[in-house]
């Protein structure tokens, strides 16, 4: 024990003494340990964090705060299994920008960024997430924006006819507890990539890809990109290059407070994930330090003396460098293959030649893209030629050379950081979303009839309210929803208002619409759309066995992990997720037993979803 005790002051010092923050002054025995278990993990000793963590529980009995230790313990096991899996890139470059524009310095589009607040994001609260990327010709928007409750959520838009669609969440998987920023599509556009705070990680900001499902017409489940790519930081903002060449990044890793650094790895298409031998080597690794020299960086690169300063200068500078750059990358492209097709024909190891097929069909998947960013930046390029000529502007060609190679992205040459120019605002139009009708019982100011006038299959009962020999008008539904109309055989109308799966649910409404105004209304079963008797409508019902199911509507839309956690371990699989006129909730079941659904609900509310309900529902047959 007293060893045990020196490791942890030891961790103590040595960590409180670098670039973190001092230990809490006073406070509680469980406040303590979690802080020098939080530097154990910023330090990448998961192991060590771990053990403080657990001590940490065992030293407090609040359950809020309990739940939170927990996470960080997860945290710090998601580190050790990460370990298992460590990607060595090539670094080539990195340099330190301010949280507020380091993004103008990716090697992206000029004016690709709108600074928030914006259309998109209209509050522009995000201490990171401070620019939207949307590129002038984009017929498709990934974008972050906060929902009601402030979290940062991923929605996605794409341009129909002269209209933007109604933006729209990915999918359940890309939300999290948390906040997701920064989705960036892939230059084929089958890879999105994002940062999260909420999902499995070891912390921060981690970055995730997630992989197109062609089959499903979704995006897949999101995979963490692991060591170093992620850290117990913030890291995010995570670029493949259009030329195929390079991958970049964002992290406050051994960053003051306001700056980040910014990453160029050369890209690599079949990273091979090794594990790191020991905390140590992880360390190092995440660091990313260059290989070559940093002397050749510039962090605001503008057009030299010599060729006049101004925006078409510049643009024209950039897109010749952007040509250099493409030809250069289709080149090394179709050597690459075929150098693999040589190799592939002298291989006789199967597993080598499964890897240069592999390696050959990247390459080629690579090339259509590139050569059509190649095209457009040829006529591009061409289109300001002619401005110029038009307008009497002569450029000295080899300083526009020697410009032009100070852009060219390479290890040899090293990486030119430079400022591009942000998009001034957005005026995008948007289709207005329909509402979608609400089927449930309701007595409102003014009536409304059923958009759909078919019942569900299976048991259901409806009340009648009245029938008539002509259409009726919603004056003479007395503020009933929703009223279904049908028509006789005679050619009168029938009204019936509700859709109800038990007996005793809709007996418990018949005297309010009784009191509506209709005092000879009467309850009618349906099975499968058509009428049927009392007595074998109740016959029906004793043979469906009474399950349960839990209603939660969590703050801010976003149901917990440790919610979806407890869900999952009572068994249940079908948790879905409505968006009712605003007010996000989702439903799981079924729950055979009463007690067990009431005994979950108790653990969705003790991992913070105070709004949970029981709801009992009578649709499954005994059979």
């Amino acid at each position: 024990m007293k060893s045990y005790r020196i490791l942890l002051l030891a961790a103590f010092s040595s960590v409180f003494l670098g670039s973190h923050a001092p230990a809490p002054e006073g406070g509680d025995r469980a406040e303590r340990l979690v802080h020098v278990a939080d530097s154990l993990r910023m330090e990448y000793r998961f192991s060590e964090s771990a053990a403080v963590y657990r001590e940490a529980l065992s030293a407090t009995s609040d359950s809020i705060r309990r739940l939170d230790i927990a996470e960080k313990l997860l945290m710090s096991e998601n580190g050790l299994n990460m370990m298992g899996f460590v990607s060595r890139p090539s670094v080539v470059a990195k340099h330190r920008f301010s949280t507020e524009d380091f993004f103008l310095f990716y090697p992206l589009a000029d004016k690709c960024w709108v600074p928030v607040p914006n259309q998109l994001d209209t509050l522009g609260t995000h201490p990171f997430s401070r620019a939207s990327y949307v590129p002038e010709s984009a017929g498709r928007i990934y974008y972050s924006a906060p929902d009601t409750s402030g979290a940062m959520n991923i929605y996605m838009t794409e341009h129909q006819d002269s209209l933007w669609s109604v933006p729209v969440l990915l999918n359940e998987g890309m939300v999290s507890s948390g906040d997701e920023i920064f989705p960036m599509l892939s230059p084929d556009g089958n890879t999105l990539f994002f940062a999260s705070s909420g999902l499995y990680g070891t912390g921060g900001y981690d970055i995730y890809m997630s992989s197109w499902d062609e089959a499903r017409g979704e995006w897949g489940e999101p995979v963490n990109m692991g060591f170093p790519y992620s850290s117990p930081y913030n890291d995010f903002l995570y670029v493949n290059t259009a030329d195929g060449k390079y991958t970049v990044f964002a992290s406050d890793r051994d960053c003051p407070r306001d700056s980040v650094d910014v990453y160029v790895l050369e890209y690599d298409s079949m990273p091979v994930r090794k594990e790191a031998g020991s905390t140590e080597e992880l360390r190092k690794i995440c660091r990313l330090d260059p290989e070559g020299s940093l002397d050749d960086l510039d962090g605001n690169s503008e057009v030299s003396a010599g060729i006049p300063e101004n925006v078409d200068t510049r643009r024209y500078t950039q897109k010749v460098s952007e040509v250099r750059g493409l030809k250069d990358s289709l080149y090394r492209c179709m050597s690459a293959i075929d150098h693999a097709r040589s190799q592939l024909a002298q291989s006789g190891d199967d597993e080598e030649k499964q890897r240069l097929s592999a390696m050959i069909l990247e390459n080629e998947m690579l090339i259509p893209a590139i050569q059509d960013t190649l095209d457009r930046a040829m006529a591009i390029l061409q289109k300001i030629e002619m401005e110029f000529l038009f307008n009497g502007v002569v450029l000295d060609p080899d300083k526009i050379v020697e410009e032009a190679d100070k852009e060219v992205v390479g290890a040899a040459s090293g990486f030119a950081f430079t400022r591009m120019d942000p998009r001034d605002s957005l005026s995008l139009r948007f289709r207005v979303p329909e509402k979608k009708f609400d089927y449930s019982f309701m007595i409102l100011p003014q009536g409304r009839f059923a958009e759909n006038n078919e019942l569900p299959s299976g048991l259901v009962y409806q009340i009648q309210i009245f029938t008539l020999s002509k259409k009726a008008d919603v004056k003479q539904l007395n503020g009933l929803s929703p009223v279904f109309e049908s028509r006789t055989p005679t050619g009168k109308y029938t009204y019936r208002v509700g859709i109800f799966r038990t007996y005793n649910d809709v007996l418990s409404k018949l005297n309010a619409v009784k009191k509506a105004g209709f005092r000879t209304a009467y309850i009618v079963p349906f099975n499968d759309g058509k009428v049927i008797k009392m007595a074998a409508a109740k016959a029906m019902e004793q043979e469906i066995r009474t399950v349960y199911r839990l209603a939660m509507s969590p703050e801010g839309g976003v149901l917990p992990d440790l919610a979806l956690r407890a869900v999952r371990q009572a068994g249940v699989i079908d948790v879905v997720k409505v968006d009712d006129g605003g007010k996000i909730m989702f439903t799981a079941g079924p729950f055979e037993s009463l007690r067990k659904a009431e005994e979950t609900a108790a653990a969705v509310r003790a991992a913070g979803v105070s709004d949970v309900s029981v709801e009992k529902i009578g649709n499954m047959t005994s059979k």
